[in-house]
């Protein structure tokens, strides 16, 4: 009894470990390929498994694509992509709740036991990656015995794949914040080179923003770019 207690609470520290290292990552400045890549290393660590694998939806399809794996399996790493409701972790994607296979080789809705026999896999219990009320992927652990998942280690696994999924979703935000600036730099830089084309040629603003995108096609380059190079030249001129 003393010695499965003393088990339970190694696991129980283990945990809060991991979810701290998570929780640190998500508001450190660490790419997130860097992030995805800790979640499964740890995870797989924790949880004893052969593979741990991130997938999120992509593409026009909405798929669920491997983005992170501790595996070194070239089979398992470049297994295709799954629909929305197919195989173990579609399900987990759909009903948006865990879902537990004591042996995915003989479970019929399991896609690929092929490739679960070729890496000598057996159980897997698979959870969905949560944003607020959306998932947006899932979150794979397998094992190379048959295991029934306790619910402590589902509520683990579950507290993991939330905190991916809220890195994900920081970078997400982030970068089209990065955009949304970048766009207003650029109108901001366009409109004063405008204005310069406007009053060096005397032209209206709908020919000098014409004459600036011809520069941007001509040369390859972006509409700021070409902008700057604008105003750029004129600073020049002022200055001689």
């Amino acid at each position: 009894m003393a010695r499965t207690s003393n088990f339970e609470l190694k696991r129980a520290k283990q945990s809060i470990a991991l979810l701290y290292e998570i929780s640190r990552a998500v508001v450190s400045n660490r790419y997130l390929e860097e992030i995805l890549s800790l979640v499964v290393n740890l995870t797989a660590e924790l949880m004893h498994s052969k593979i741990c694998s991130l997938m999120l939806l992509e593409g026009e399809k909405q798929e669920l694509v491997i983005k992170a794996t501790q595996s070194l399996s070239e089979i398992y790493r470049t297994k295709p992509p799954i629909k929305v409701g197919e195989s173990v972790s579609g399900r987990a994607m759909l009903y948006q709740r865990p879902i537990t296979v004591l042996d995915v080789t003989l479970d019929k809705d399991y896609k690929y036991p092929e490739i679960a026999r070729a890496e000598g896999l057996k159980s897997l219990v698979s959870v969905p990656m949560m944003v607020k009320d959306r998932a947006i992927g899932v979150l794979n652990c397998y094992t190379t015995e048959e295991r029934e998942f306790t619910h402590d280690e589902i509520q683990i696994l579950s507290g993991v794949a939330n905190q991916a999924a809220l890195a994900i979703e920081n970078t997400k935000l982030l970068a089209e914040k990065i955009v949304a600036v970048e766009a207003v730099e650029t109108r901001k830089k366009v409109e004063h080179a405008k204005s310069i084309l406007m009053k060096r040629h005397q032209i209206n603003e709908k020919d000098a923003y014409r004459m600036i995108q011809k520069q941007s096609m001509d040369k390859r380059r972006s509409l700021k770019e070409v902008a700057e190079a604008i105003i750029v030249s004129e600073d020049i001129a002022i200055i001689n």
